[in-house]
C-alpha cells in the first residue's frame, strides 16, 4: 500500500500541472482581462459583480488615483483603452504583471504556489490566503453538515428500501427522493424563505449571516442553537437534493450483495437477518458508499453553494469564487483553482486509502497506477 501511496502522490504532481496549463491558457484567451477591467473602472463603464454581503467585490481604493492619470488620446489593443494615456496602460501592464511574455508569467506563479504564496487579490488590496481563510468558514459549514445528514439520512433509508424491496415502502419513498432530486436546490431556497424566513407566511429563521451580530456575547450553548438557526434553511435546501442518488445507491449496492453465495450460506446456517444484513452484506455493500465520502464532501463543498451563499447572503467561497471570475481576479481565480485541485486529488488518494480501511481485501499494490 506504501509503495501505491507514493505512486499517487507523484502522479498529483503533472496531473496538477496539466490542469493549471489548461486554465491558465483558456482565461487568457478570453476576453476582458484584468487590464480591461481597470481600464473600464476608470472610465466609468465597469459592470462588476456585486456582493449582497459586502457591496461591491471589486472595490478598489487605487482607482480614484488612476483616474487622475489617465489622459492622452492614442490607440491600444486593449478594448476601451482609447483616449487613455499609454504610459498609464504602460503602468496597469507592469502592475499586474503583463508586461512579461504569458510563459513567464506562469512560470512565475507556479513557483510562487509551490511555496503557497498566492498573492494578492487585484482588485480588493488583500492577500488571497486571508480572503479564503475568511469565507472558509461558510463553505465549510454548508459542506461538512449538508455531506453528514444526507449521509446518516440516505444509508439508512436505502438499506431500509433494500429489505423492502419491491414494498409500497419502497415505493413511495422512491418518489419522495426523486421529486426532491428534481426540485433545484436553490428554487427550493427561495420556497423555504418565503415560508419561514419573513417571505410571506411564518418568520422563524433568520435571512442572512452565518451567526447573529451578538454572537460573540452570548453564551456557548446559545451560540451553539444560534449558528444551527442560521445554518438550518441553507443546510436544508441544500440537502433535499442529496438524497436520491445516495439512497439509490445505498439499495442497489444491497440487492447486488443479497443474492451472493456467502449471504446464501450465512442463511443456510440460521444467523437472524439482522446479522446477516449487518454483520456480512453490509461492509460489502457499504464499500463504495462509505469510500466515496471525501469526493462528495469535496464536490459539496465548492461546487454546489454559490446559489445558496447568494440567495441566503452566506459570504462564502463559492461567492467569493464567482465575483472572482467576474471581475477576473487572476489572483483568486487561480491561487484557489490550484489549492482547490491539490485538495480534490489529495482527497481521492483518502479515498482509495479509506476503501482499503473498509474491506483490507482491497490490494492496490498489484495496481500499476
Amino acid at each position: 500500500m506504501l509503495a501505491y501511496i507514493i505512486r499517487r502522490l507523484l502522479l498529483i504532481i503533472p496531473t496538477l500541472f496539466g490542469i493549471m496549463v489548461i486554465n491558465f491558457l483558456i482565461v487568457q484567451i478570453a476576453p476582458g482581462g484584468p487590464i480591461e477591467q481597470m481600464i473600464a473602472r476608470v472610465q466609468g463603464t465597469a459592470v462588476e459583480a456585486t456582493s449582497r454581503i459586502g457591496g461591491t467585490a471589486g472595490g478598489d481604493a487605487n482607482t480614484a488615483q488612476r483616474q487622475n492619470q489617465a489622459g492622452g488620446d492614442t490607440g491600444s489593443k486593449y478594448r476601451g483603452a482609447q483616449g487613455l494615456d499609454p504610459a498609464f496602460i504602460k503602468q496597469l501592464e507592469k502592475e499586474f504583471g503583463f508586461d512579461k511574455p504569458l510563459h513567464e508569467r506562469f512560470i512565475h506563479m507556479m513557483s510562487n504556489y509551490i511555496r503557497f504564496d498566492f498573492g494578492n487579490s487585484y482588485f480588493r488590496d488583500r492577500r488571497v490566503v486571508d480572503l479564503v481563510i475568511e469565507k472558509m468558514p461558510v463553505s465549510i459549514s454548508l459542506g461538512i453538515w449538508t455531506t453528514l445528514i444526507v449521509y446518516l439520512v440516505s444509508i439508512p433509508l436505502g438499506i431500509a428500501k433494500a429489505v423492502r424491496d419491491g414494498q409500497p415502502f419502497d415505493v413511495w419513498t422512491s418518489g419522495v427522493v426523486i421529486v426532491g432530486y428534481a426540485i433545484p436546490s436553490f428554487l427550493f431556497a427561495v420556497l423555504l424563505i418565503v415560508v419561514f424566513a419573513g417571505g410571506r407566511y411564518l418568520d422563524w429563521f433568520p435571512l442572512r449571516g452565518l451567526v447573529s451580530d451578538n454572537w460573540a456575547q452570548l453564551p456557548w450553548y446559545k451560540q451553539a442553537l444560534d449558528y444551527a438557526w442560521h445554518m438550518a434553511l441553507p443546510v436544508l435546501s441544500m440537502v433535499i437534493g442529496g438524497f436520491a442518488g445516495l439512497t439509490m445507491l445505498t439499495k442497489n449496492s444491497f440487492l447486488e450483495e443479497v443474492g451472493k453465495q456467502y449471504v446464501i450460506t450465512a442463511r443456510a446456517k440460521g444467523l437472524s437477518e439482522n446479522r446477516v444484513l449487518y454483520g456480512h452484506i453490509f461492509r460489502n455493500a457499504m464499500l463504495i458508499v462509505i469510500a466515496g465520502f471525501p469526493g462528495a464532501f469535496i464536490g459539496i463543498l465548492f461546487t454546489g453553494a454559490l446559489l445558496i451563499e447568494v440567495i441566503f447572503s452566506l459570504d462564502g467561497l463559492g461567492l467569493l469564487g464567482f465575483e472572482a471570475a467576474i471581475n477576473r481576479d487572476y489572483p483568486v481565480m487561480f491561487g484557489t483553482l490550484y489549492f482547490f485541485t491539490l485538495l480534490g486529488l489529495i482527497m481521492n488518494l483518502v479515498g482509495d486509502i479509506t476503501y482499503v480501511m473498509v474491506d483490507p481485501r482491497i490490494d492496490f499494490e498489484s495496481r500499476r497506477v
